[in-house]
Protein backbone atom coordinates (compact mmCIF):
# COMPACT_ATOMS: atom_id res chain seq x y z
CA UNK A 1 0.00 0.00 0.00
CA UNK A 2 1.81 2.92 -1.20
CA UNK A 3 4.99 1.71 -0.05
CA UNK A 4 8.15 0.44 -2.63
CA UNK A 5 9.68 -2.85 -2.29
CA UNK A 6 12.89 -2.32 -2.78
CA UNK A 7 16.42 -3.13 -1.44
CA UNK A 8 15.46 0.04 0.80
CA UNK A 9 13.06 -2.64 3.10
CA UNK A 10 10.51 0.53 3.54
CA UNK A 11 7.38 -2.26 2.87
CA UNK A 12 9.10 -4.90 5.12
CA UNK A 13 9.39 -2.05 8.20
CA UNK A 14 6.00 -1.22 7.49
CA UNK A 15 4.54 -4.80 7.74
CA UNK A 16 6.12 -5.15 10.68
CA UNK A 17 5.30 -1.91 12.28
CA UNK A 18 1.58 -2.77 11.41
CA UNK A 19 1.78 -6.35 13.01
CA UNK A 20 3.10 -4.08 15.91
CA UNK A 21 0.07 -2.09 16.03
CA UNK A 22 -1.87 -5.45 16.80
CA UNK A 23 0.16 -7.95 18.43
CA UNK A 24 2.56 -5.99 20.70
CA UNK A 25 1.18 -5.21 24.29
CA UNK A 26 1.99 -1.24 24.18
CA UNK A 27 2.17 0.01 21.06
CA UNK A 28 5.61 1.47 20.90
CA UNK A 29 8.88 0.67 18.89
CA UNK A 30 10.35 -0.61 22.10
CA UNK A 31 7.60 -3.68 22.72
CA UNK A 32 7.42 -3.84 18.87
CA UNK A 33 10.86 -4.82 18.74
CA UNK A 34 10.30 -7.49 21.60
CA UNK A 35 7.51 -9.39 19.96
CA UNK A 36 7.88 -8.97 15.73
CA UNK A 37 10.28 -11.17 14.20
CA UNK A 38 12.80 -9.73 12.18
CA UNK A 39 12.07 -5.76 13.30
CA UNK A 40 14.75 -3.91 15.58
CA UNK A 41 13.98 -0.45 17.66
CA UNK A 42 16.28 1.77 16.04
CA UNK A 43 15.06 0.55 12.13
CA UNK A 44 11.77 0.96 13.25
CA UNK A 45 12.55 4.21 14.51
CA UNK A 46 14.41 5.15 11.28
CA UNK A 47 11.44 4.01 9.48
CA UNK A 48 8.85 6.31 11.56
CA UNK A 49 11.04 9.54 11.46
CA UNK A 50 13.64 9.68 8.59
CA UNK A 51 12.89 7.43 6.01
CA UNK A 52 11.49 8.60 2.59
CA UNK A 53 7.88 7.92 2.68
CA UNK A 54 4.64 9.91 2.29
CA UNK A 55 1.97 9.75 4.90
CA UNK A 56 -0.26 11.12 2.86
CA UNK A 57 -0.57 8.30 0.41
CA UNK A 58 -1.34 6.30 2.45
CA UNK A 59 -4.54 8.06 3.75
CA UNK A 60 -5.83 9.03 0.62
CA UNK A 61 -4.78 4.96 -0.51
CA UNK A 62 -6.87 4.14 3.08
CA UNK A 63 -9.91 6.29 2.44
CA UNK A 64 -9.70 5.17 -1.04
CA UNK A 65 -10.31 1.54 -0.35
CA UNK A 66 -12.60 2.02 2.50
CA UNK A 67 -14.83 3.96 -0.05
CA UNK A 68 -14.77 0.39 -1.89
CA UNK A 69 -15.84 -1.29 0.91
CA UNK A 70 -18.99 0.71 1.50
CA UNK A 71 -19.72 1.05 -2.00
CA UNK A 72 -22.22 -2.21 -2.62
CA UNK A 73 -24.54 -0.19 0.33
CA UNK A 74 -23.71 3.41 -0.27
CA UNK A 75 -27.10 4.19 1.47
CA UNK A 76 -26.57 6.59 4.73
CA UNK A 77 -22.97 6.56 4.10
CA UNK A 78 -21.10 8.95 6.62
CA UNK A 79 -18.26 11.26 6.06
CA UNK A 80 -17.54 12.22 9.70
CA UNK A 81 -15.20 15.00 11.19
CA UNK A 82 -14.16 15.15 15.08
CA UNK A 83 -10.94 16.07 17.12
CA UNK A 84 -9.17 13.73 19.17
CA UNK A 85 -6.62 14.66 21.53
CA UNK A 86 -3.75 12.82 23.52
CA UNK A 87 -2.44 13.43 26.59
CA UNK A 88 1.42 13.82 26.36
CA UNK A 89 3.78 15.16 28.58
CA UNK A 90 6.88 17.38 28.44
CA UNK A 91 7.57 20.39 25.80
CA UNK A 92 9.12 18.84 22.44
CA UNK A 93 6.45 16.71 21.03
CA UNK A 94 5.30 18.43 17.86
CA UNK A 95 2.39 20.69 18.62
CA UNK A 96 1.61 19.81 22.40
CA UNK A 97 0.47 22.27 24.26
CA UNK A 98 -1.95 23.25 27.05
CA UNK A 99 -5.62 22.80 25.67
CA UNK A 100 -8.99 21.38 25.48
CA UNK A 101 -8.32 17.38 25.86
CA UNK A 102 -12.27 15.84 25.60
CA UNK A 103 -11.39 12.93 26.91
CA UNK A 104 -9.98 14.49 30.54
CA UNK A 105 -12.38 16.56 30.46
CA UNK A 106 -10.08 19.50 30.84
CA UNK A 107 -7.47 22.06 29.62
CA UNK A 108 -4.05 19.43 30.10
CA UNK A 109 -0.95 19.33 27.94
CA UNK A 110 -2.03 17.43 24.80
CA UNK A 111 -1.19 16.78 20.94
CA UNK A 112 -4.52 17.33 19.22
CA UNK A 113 -5.18 15.87 15.74
CA UNK A 114 -8.31 16.66 13.60
CA UNK A 115 -9.68 13.65 12.27
CA UNK A 116 -12.04 12.42 9.13
CA UNK A 117 -13.74 9.02 9.52
CA UNK A 118 -15.99 7.15 6.47
CA UNK A 119 -18.95 5.36 8.52
CA UNK A 120 -22.26 2.81 7.51
CA UNK A 121 -23.93 1.39 9.26
CA UNK A 122 -22.24 0.21 13.05
CA UNK A 123 -19.06 -0.06 10.70
CA UNK A 124 -16.13 2.86 10.93
CA UNK A 125 -12.37 3.74 10.14
CA UNK A 126 -10.27 6.75 10.04
CA UNK A 127 -9.42 7.66 6.87
CA UNK A 128 -7.71 11.41 6.77
CA UNK A 129 -6.23 13.29 9.85
CA UNK A 130 -3.58 16.40 10.48
CA UNK A 131 -1.99 17.46 14.04
CA UNK A 132 -3.71 21.12 15.02
CA UNK A 133 -0.67 23.17 15.28
CA UNK A 134 -1.48 25.72 18.17
CA UNK A 135 -0.30 29.79 17.65
CA UNK A 136 2.51 29.26 19.91
CA UNK A 137 4.20 26.65 17.67
CA UNK A 138 3.15 28.57 14.53
CA UNK A 139 4.79 31.94 15.66
CA UNK A 140 8.18 29.45 17.17
CA UNK A 141 10.33 29.35 14.81
CA UNK A 142 13.30 27.40 16.37
CA UNK A 143 10.48 25.33 17.87
CA UNK A 144 8.82 24.38 14.55
CA UNK A 145 12.55 23.46 12.67
CA UNK A 146 13.40 21.24 15.69
CA UNK A 147 10.27 19.57 14.58
CA UNK A 148 10.76 18.99 11.18
CA UNK A 149 7.52 20.72 10.23
CA UNK A 150 7.63 21.10 6.54
CA UNK A 151 7.80 25.10 5.59
CA UNK A 152 3.91 25.09 4.30
CA UNK A 153 2.33 23.57 7.82
CA UNK A 154 4.33 26.20 10.00
CA UNK A 155 0.95 28.14 9.97
CA UNK A 156 -1.97 28.38 12.45
CA UNK A 157 -5.37 27.15 11.25
CA UNK A 158 -8.40 26.57 13.22
CA UNK A 159 -9.98 23.26 13.24
CA UNK A 160 -12.58 24.14 11.23
CA UNK A 161 -9.97 25.27 8.36
CA UNK A 162 -8.67 21.80 9.01
CA UNK A 163 -12.12 19.78 8.60
CA UNK A 164 -13.17 21.77 5.69
CA UNK A 165 -10.07 20.80 4.01
CA UNK A 166 -9.87 17.51 4.58
CA UNK A 167 -13.74 17.11 3.77
CA UNK A 168 -12.45 19.25 0.17
CA UNK A 169 -9.79 16.58 0.09
CA UNK A 170 -12.29 13.39 0.56
CA UNK A 171 -14.70 14.86 -2.34
CA UNK A 172 -11.99 15.69 -4.65
CA UNK A 173 -10.28 12.14 -4.10
CA UNK A 174 -14.21 10.66 -5.20
CA UNK A 175 -14.23 9.40 -1.61
CA UNK A 176 -18.73 8.08 -1.71
CA UNK A 177 -20.97 9.45 0.52
CA UNK A 178 -24.11 10.52 1.05
CA UNK A 179 -24.10 12.50 4.63
CA UNK A 180 -21.29 15.14 6.30
CA UNK A 181 -21.38 15.10 10.14
CA UNK A 182 -19.89 17.13 12.73
CA UNK A 183 -20.21 18.23 16.68
CA UNK A 184 -21.16 21.43 17.74
CA UNK A 185 -17.59 23.14 17.54
CA UNK A 186 -18.00 23.09 13.64
CA UNK A 187 -21.86 23.09 14.05
CA UNK A 188 -21.91 26.59 15.73
CA UNK A 189 -19.91 28.19 12.62
CA UNK A 190 -22.34 29.76 10.11
CA UNK A 191 -19.24 29.85 7.66
CA UNK A 192 -18.68 25.96 8.48
CA UNK A 193 -22.48 24.76 7.16
CA UNK A 194 -22.39 27.50 4.39
CA UNK A 195 -19.83 26.15 3.02
CA UNK A 196 -20.47 22.55 2.75
CA UNK A 197 -24.04 24.07 1.42
CA UNK A 198 -22.63 25.64 -1.37
CA UNK A 199 -20.11 22.55 -2.42
CA UNK A 200 -23.40 20.43 -2.77
CA UNK A 201 -22.86 18.40 0.75
CA UNK A 202 -25.79 17.34 2.64
CA UNK A 203 -25.03 17.47 6.34
CA UNK A 204 -25.90 17.01 9.90
CA UNK A 205 -24.36 19.23 12.37
CA UNK A 206 -24.68 19.41 15.92
CA UNK A 207 -25.77 23.07 17.27
CA UNK A 208 -25.42 24.16 20.90
CA UNK A 209 -28.72 25.37 23.01
CA UNK A 210 -27.73 29.42 22.06
CA UNK A 211 -27.23 28.87 18.35
CA UNK A 212 -29.90 31.58 16.97
CA UNK A 213 -32.53 30.33 14.17
CA UNK A 214 -35.15 32.13 12.65
CA UNK A 215 -38.87 30.98 12.67
CA UNK A 216 -39.38 33.01 9.82
CA UNK A 217 -37.29 34.21 6.53
CA UNK A 218 -35.60 36.81 7.47
CA UNK A 219 -35.23 38.39 3.45
CA UNK A 220 -32.50 40.42 4.55
CA UNK A 221 -31.90 43.26 2.60
CA UNK A 222 -29.49 46.79 3.06
CA UNK A 223 -30.30 49.93 4.84
CA UNK A 224 -31.44 52.82 2.71
CA UNK A 225 -28.75 55.46 3.06
CA UNK A 226 -29.14 59.69 3.24
CA UNK A 227 -28.42 61.42 0.14
CA UNK A 228 -25.11 62.69 1.48
CA UNK A 229 -22.30 60.05 2.64
CA UNK A 230 -21.47 56.10 1.57
CA UNK A 231 -23.73 53.42 0.83
CA UNK A 232 -24.70 51.02 3.36
CA UNK A 233 -23.04 48.17 3.11
CA UNK A 234 -24.84 46.12 5.98
CA UNK A 235 -27.42 44.01 5.49
CA UNK A 236 -30.42 43.97 8.63
CA UNK A 237 -34.12 42.09 8.61
CA UNK A 238 -37.30 43.07 10.66
CA UNK A 239 -37.05 39.75 11.67
CA UNK A 240 -35.51 38.82 15.35
CA UNK A 241 -33.31 35.58 16.06
CA UNK A 242 -34.17 33.41 18.99
CA UNK A 243 -31.89 31.04 20.56
CA UNK A 244 -33.06 27.43 20.00
CA UNK A 245 -33.09 26.78 23.99
CA UNK A 246 -36.07 29.57 23.73
CA UNK A 247 -37.39 28.57 20.98
CA UNK A 248 -37.69 24.79 22.41
CA UNK A 249 -39.75 26.47 25.58
CA UNK A 250 -42.25 27.71 22.83
CA UNK A 251 -42.73 24.09 21.51
CA UNK A 252 -45.71 21.99 23.27
CA UNK A 253 -44.61 18.84 24.59
CA UNK A 254 -47.46 17.40 21.95
CA UNK A 255 -44.89 18.53 18.82
CA UNK A 256 -42.47 15.47 20.46
CA UNK A 257 -43.16 12.50 18.81
CA UNK A 258 -42.09 8.86 19.96
CA UNK A 259 -39.23 7.26 17.25
CA UNK A 260 -37.57 3.83 17.45
CA UNK A 261 -33.97 5.20 15.40
CA UNK A 262 -32.02 2.06 15.71
CA UNK A 263 -31.62 -1.23 16.90
CA UNK A 264 -28.98 -1.49 19.13
CA UNK A 265 -27.46 -4.07 21.68
CA UNK A 266 -29.75 -4.00 24.60
CA UNK A 267 -32.76 -3.77 21.65
CA UNK A 268 -34.49 -1.05 20.14
CA UNK A 269 -33.62 2.82 20.67
CA UNK A 270 -36.91 4.78 21.38
CA UNK A 271 -36.75 8.37 21.26
CA UNK A 272 -38.37 11.58 21.53
CA UNK A 273 -37.97 13.53 18.37
CA UNK A 274 -39.26 17.31 17.49
CA UNK A 275 -38.51 18.09 13.47
CA UNK A 276 -39.33 21.50 12.47
CA UNK A 277 -38.10 23.90 9.38
CA UNK A 278 -36.63 26.66 10.61
CA UNK A 279 -34.55 29.55 8.82
CA UNK A 280 -30.41 30.55 9.32
CA UNK A 281 -29.15 33.74 8.79
CA UNK A 282 -25.23 35.00 9.48
CA UNK A 283 -26.29 38.78 9.50
CA UNK A 284 -23.63 39.22 7.18
CA UNK A 285 -25.02 38.30 3.51
CA UNK A 286 -28.18 38.28 1.55
CA UNK A 287 -28.70 35.04 1.94
CA UNK A 288 -30.49 33.18 3.90
CA UNK A 289 -31.11 29.05 4.22
CA UNK A 290 -34.61 27.32 5.24
CA UNK A 291 -33.32 23.89 6.76
CA UNK A 292 -34.30 21.03 9.07
CA UNK A 293 -33.83 21.49 13.22
CA UNK A 294 -34.24 18.10 14.83
CA UNK A 295 -33.99 17.65 18.28
CA UNK A 296 -33.91 14.33 19.97
CA UNK A 297 -33.75 13.57 23.85
CA UNK A 298 -34.61 10.42 25.77
CA UNK A 299 -38.07 9.23 27.10
CA UNK A 300 -36.63 10.71 30.56
CA UNK A 301 -36.40 14.19 28.51
CA UNK A 302 -32.49 13.71 29.56
CA UNK A 303 -29.79 14.23 26.95
CA UNK A 304 -30.71 16.42 24.70
CA UNK A 305 -29.47 16.71 20.70
CA UNK A 306 -29.82 19.21 18.95
CA UNK A 307 -28.97 19.19 15.09
CA UNK A 308 -28.99 21.67 11.41
CA UNK A 309 -29.63 19.61 8.22
CA UNK A 310 -30.25 20.81 4.48
CA UNK A 311 -31.48 17.48 3.84
CA UNK A 312 -34.56 17.56 1.03
CA UNK A 313 -37.58 19.25 2.57
CA UNK A 314 -39.06 15.25 2.26
CA UNK A 315 -36.91 14.12 4.42
CA UNK A 316 -38.63 12.54 7.62
CA UNK A 317 -37.82 13.29 11.53
CA UNK A 318 -36.95 9.62 11.83
CA UNK A 319 -34.29 9.55 9.02
CA UNK A 320 -32.72 12.60 10.03
CA UNK A 321 -31.90 11.28 14.15
CA UNK A 322 -30.82 8.13 12.76
CA UNK A 323 -28.41 9.92 10.47
CA UNK A 324 -27.51 11.97 13.63
CA UNK A 325 -27.03 9.45 16.40
CA UNK A 326 -24.46 8.23 13.33
CA UNK A 327 -21.68 10.28 15.12
CA UNK A 328 -21.87 7.64 17.86
CA UNK A 329 -19.56 5.67 16.05
CA UNK A 330 -16.54 8.04 15.26
CA UNK A 331 -16.53 8.00 18.88
CA UNK A 332 -16.31 4.17 19.36
CA UNK A 333 -13.22 4.32 16.08
CA UNK A 334 -11.78 6.51 18.34
CA UNK A 335 -11.86 4.04 21.46
CA UNK A 336 -10.62 1.23 19.49
CA UNK A 337 -7.92 2.91 17.70
CA UNK A 338 -6.62 4.06 20.96
CA UNK A 339 -7.53 0.19 23.09
CA UNK A 340 -6.77 -1.94 20.67
CA UNK A 341 -4.01 -0.48 17.87
CA UNK A 342 -2.32 2.07 19.45
CA UNK A 343 -3.82 5.87 18.32
CA UNK A 344 -2.30 7.95 21.21
CA UNK A 345 0.67 4.92 22.25
CA UNK A 346 3.36 6.23 19.73
CA UNK A 347 7.20 7.82 19.88
CA UNK A 348 6.86 10.11 17.50
CA UNK A 349 8.32 14.01 18.30
CA UNK A 350 8.49 15.20 14.80
CA UNK A 351 5.39 16.36 12.34
CA UNK A 352 6.32 13.42 9.95
CA UNK A 353 6.36 10.78 12.11
CA UNK A 354 3.16 11.79 13.93
CA UNK A 355 1.59 11.49 10.99
CA UNK A 356 3.07 8.28 9.47
CA UNK A 357 1.94 6.31 12.60
CA UNK A 358 -1.76 7.62 12.52
CA UNK A 359 -1.45 6.85 8.90
CA UNK A 360 0.14 3.05 9.78
CA UNK A 361 -3.15 3.11 12.44
CA UNK A 362 -5.85 4.10 9.89
CA UNK A 363 -4.29 0.92 7.62
CA UNK A 364 -4.84 -1.42 10.50
CA UNK A 365 -7.85 -0.58 11.28
CA UNK A 366 -9.53 -0.65 7.32
CA UNK A 367 -7.81 -4.01 7.76
CA UNK A 368 -10.37 -5.00 10.61
CA UNK A 369 -13.33 -2.96 9.00
CA UNK A 370 -12.70 -5.45 5.72
CA UNK A 371 -12.26 -8.86 8.22
CA UNK A 372 -15.26 -7.89 9.70
CA UNK A 373 -17.57 -8.00 7.13
CA UNK A 374 -15.69 -11.03 5.90
CA UNK A 375 -16.60 -12.68 9.06
CA UNK A 376 -20.04 -10.28 9.66
CA UNK A 377 -22.26 -13.74 8.39
CA UNK A 378 -20.70 -16.17 10.82
CA UNK A 379 -19.78 -13.62 13.75
CA UNK A 380 -22.79 -10.79 13.45
CA UNK A 381 -21.00 -9.64 16.49
CA UNK A 382 -17.46 -9.58 16.25
CA UNK A 383 -15.51 -6.86 17.15
CA UNK A 384 -12.17 -4.82 17.01
CA UNK A 385 -10.97 -6.14 20.65
CA UNK A 386 -12.55 -10.08 19.40
CA UNK A 387 -10.67 -10.19 15.98
CA UNK A 388 -6.95 -8.41 18.01
CA UNK A 389 -6.99 -11.31 20.21
CA UNK A 390 -8.21 -13.77 17.17
CA UNK A 391 -4.51 -12.35 15.18
CA UNK A 392 -2.52 -12.19 18.26
CA UNK A 393 -2.56 -15.80 17.97
CA UNK A 394 -3.11 -16.62 14.75
CA UNK A 395 0.50 -14.62 14.15
CA UNK A 396 3.62 -16.23 15.76
CA UNK A 397 6.20 -13.93 17.54
CA UNK A 398 9.06 -13.61 19.73
CA UNK A 399 7.52 -14.48 22.76
CA UNK A 400 6.70 -18.02 21.61
CA UNK A 401 10.45 -18.86 21.56
CA UNK A 402 11.86 -19.55 24.93
CA UNK A 403 15.72 -18.84 24.04
CA UNK A 404 13.96 -15.69 22.10
CA UNK A 405 12.30 -14.47 25.00
CA UNK A 406 15.60 -15.17 27.06
CA UNK A 407 17.49 -12.59 24.64
CA UNK A 408 14.91 -10.24 25.11
CA UNK A 409 15.43 -10.57 29.37
CA UNK A 410 18.90 -10.19 28.39
CA UNK A 411 18.82 -7.10 26.37
CA UNK A 412 16.11 -5.17 28.99
CA UNK A 413 19.11 -6.14 31.70
CA UNK A 414 21.74 -4.68 29.69
CA UNK A 415 19.54 -1.51 29.00
CA UNK A 416 18.63 -1.21 32.81
CA UNK A 417 22.52 -1.52 33.40
CA UNK A 418 23.66 0.82 31.31
CA UNK A 419 20.97 3.57 32.75
CA UNK A 420 22.08 2.54 36.21
CA UNK A 421 25.84 2.98 35.37
CA UNK A 422 25.20 6.57 33.77
CA UNK A 423 23.26 7.46 37.39
CA UNK A 424 25.28 6.16 39.68
CA UNK A 425 28.75 5.06 38.29
CA UNK A 426 30.05 1.33 39.28
CA UNK A 427 28.78 1.34 41.93
CA UNK A 428 26.34 -1.92 42.76
CA UNK A 429 22.53 -1.93 42.79
CA UNK A 430 21.22 -2.05 46.44
CA UNK A 431 18.40 -4.34 45.87
CA UNK A 432 17.06 -5.74 48.98
CA UNK A 433 19.08 -2.91 50.90
CA UNK A 434 17.44 -0.29 52.68
CA UNK A 435 18.88 2.78 52.01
Amino acid sequence: MHFVRSKCSVFNKAHQYFLGLIKSSKSNMEKMAETIEGSDEQALQHFLSKSRWSYRDVMNHVAKDASEVYQNTLADTCLIVDESAIEKKGDYSVGVSRQWNGRLGKIENSQVGVFTALSQGNSTTLIDGELFLPESWAKDKKRCEKAKIPEAKRKHRTKLEMALAQIRRSIDNGIRHEWVLADSLYGRDYHFAMTLEAWGETFVLDIPENYSIYEHAPSPGRKEHAARGRPGTRFYSDEKPIKVKDWLIKRNEKEWKLHVIRKGTKGKITVKLLQKTIWVWDRKSETCFQWHIICRKNLDGTDLKLSLSNASPKTSARKLAYIQSQRHFVERAFQDAKSELGLAQYQARNWDAWHRHMSLVMMAMLFFVKKREYMRSEFPYITVSDLVLYFSVAIPDKRSDNEKVFEILQARNQKRERAHRLSYGDEPPSWGKFA
